[in-house]
């Protein structure tokens, strides 16, 4: 996966003031965490506590902004040292001296080739201590720790929902603005995003190219082949304080909490109904609007829910995949299978 650096890096054209702008945040990041290096080991010297943290920092930083001797004759920015000239320069040339040896793709500084190249190699540096998961860039990691801590920094001004990611939250505001900008053109559905809207034409398309090693399963999401494969591996990391259950995803677990809290915060729009979750309540509000967006690909025949379309099909494709393990008898959907066993087994 490339960082927000090397996308906006390999755009090139990108305004010369934005690249600038973005070069100085990068320098300046940069001399905070020197500062704070510096700091600690004044720390470690002297085993003495600094009377005013922020004295300390302007002292160093006049230092250092009396230090910078090199001035960039494209826009008169200066920098402390002759390479930091140079890597500066390289905004305004617009080269790229630093080439991947895997791939032709090529970039203005080492640090970023050196992320790149980790999508070739497979490296990946940053461990979490909580569930041994490793990450290509210290930010993902840093994202990915608030799963464990429960942190949602980035906060919704309109409704005051938080969120783990700043990406996660962009996408939320459009709810409120309620801006679907992508349109599907089999059944006229809007989505928020392209992303979505490409999960989307799945649907129509039937493709699922997201298969599994282990089984051969195909998914059309990624996410749910992820999800899937926690079958095989038994990783269930998720566990319910309530009754100590364990789960293989997050939404899993949240689903069977409102369990123990009777949360149902999915209100039908027709009627008083509600429901736990909202595949529920769509699935539901289709009795009111007879809407059955699920074509059989074998005859004429709509359903309201997947699922129903699944057995249905099955009456095409011969397809029993319910054994009973007392007489091997075979069915098409699991209530045959339950019917049988109990009047002819149950007996």
């Amino acid at each position: 996966m490339m960082s927000v650096k090397e996308e906006r890096e390999e755009d090139t054209s990108e305004p010369e003031t934005w690249r600038i702008k973005h070069e100085e945040q990068e320098e300046l990041i940069n001399e905070k965490e020197e500062l704070g290096e510096a700091e600690e080991k004044s720390h470690v010297k002297t085993e003495e506590k600094p009377s005013s943290c922020s004295q300390i920092k302007q002292k160093d930083i006049k230092k250092r902004r009396g230090k910078k001797s090199f001035t960039c004759t494209q826009c008169g920015k200066r920098v402390s040292s002759k390479p930091s000239l140079e890597r500066h320069m390289n905004i305004h040339t617009g080269e790229k001296p630093y080439k991947c040896s895997h791939c032709d793709k090529r970039y203005t500084r080492s640090t970023h080739l050196k992320t790149h190249e980790r999508i070739h190699t497979g490296e990946k540096p940053y461990e979490c201590d909580q569930c041994g998961k490793s990450f290509t860039l210290k930010g993902l990691l840093k994202a990915h720790v608030r799963v464990h801590t429960g942190e949602k920094p980035f906060t919704c001004d309109q409704c005051g929902r938080s969120f783990t990611q700043l990406g996660h939250l962009n996408a939320h505001i459009n709810v409120h603005t309620r801006e679907k900008l992508y349109a599907c053109d089999q059944c006229d559905k809007m989505f928020l995003r392209a992303p979505h809207l490409e999960q989307h034409m799945r649907v129509h398309t039937k493709e699922k190219p997201h298969s599994c090693h282990l089984c051969g399963k195909s998914f059309s999401r990624l996410q749910h082949l992820k999800e899937h494969q926690k079958i095989h591996t038994g990783v269930r990391e998720y566990m319910c304080f309530e009754c100590e259950k364990t789960f293989t995803t997050a939404s899993s677990l949240k689903l069977h909490e409102r369990i123990h809290t009777e949360e149902n915060p999915y209100k039908c729009s027709h009627c008083d109904k509600r429901f736990s979750n909202s595949g529920n309540l769509k699935a539901h509000e289709r009795i009111h609007t007879g809407e059955k967006p699920y074509k059989c690909s074998h005859c004429n025949k709509r359903f309201n829910q997947s699922q129903y379309l699944k057995t249905h099909e099955r009456i095409h494709t011969g397809e029993k995949p319910y054994h009973c393990t007392e007489c091997e008898k075979c069915f098409n959907n699991s209530s045959s299978l339950h019917s049988h066993i109990k009047h002819i087994h149950s007996k």
